[in-house]
């Protein structure tokens, strides 16, 4: 019997956990752990382009036509980007992408939706 959470979007009992993340195999949605998400919010705010302060599970909306490297596809302005995940580094934001798939994005880049 596992202790997993119930997926939230489709009620699916498979779903796994994905380092600070759980997965649902059937639907794809993404969520955080809620003890990880808490702990992210002691230091670091990510903000987007506007000033609007971004956390874990939030949309985002793109504001600028990105090309995306090694690629000759580009992510055009108004892609509505759903449940990010707030990450350290160079790239603030963890997605997926419908069409492109995983993306790493820069917060200056999207204004929440």
């Amino acid at each position: 019997m596992s202790n997993l959470p119930r997926c939230p979007q489709c009620d699916s009992e498979f779903t796994y956990e994905d380092g600070d993340i759980y997965i649902c195999p059937e639907c794809g949605h993404e969520w955080p752990k809620i003890a990880t998400s808490e702990s992210a919010d002691t230091g670091r705010v990510v903000k987007d382009a506007y000033g609007n302060v971004l956390q874990d599970g939030d949309s985002v909306t793109i504001i600028k036509d990105l090309k995306i490297k090694g690629s000759s596809s580009v992510i055009k302005v108004g892609t509505k980007v759903k449940n990010i995940r707030l990450v350290d580094g160079d790239h603030d934001i963890d997605c997926r992408i419908e069409g492109i798939g995983a993306m790493g994005l820069k917060s200056e880049f999207v204004k929440k939706a």
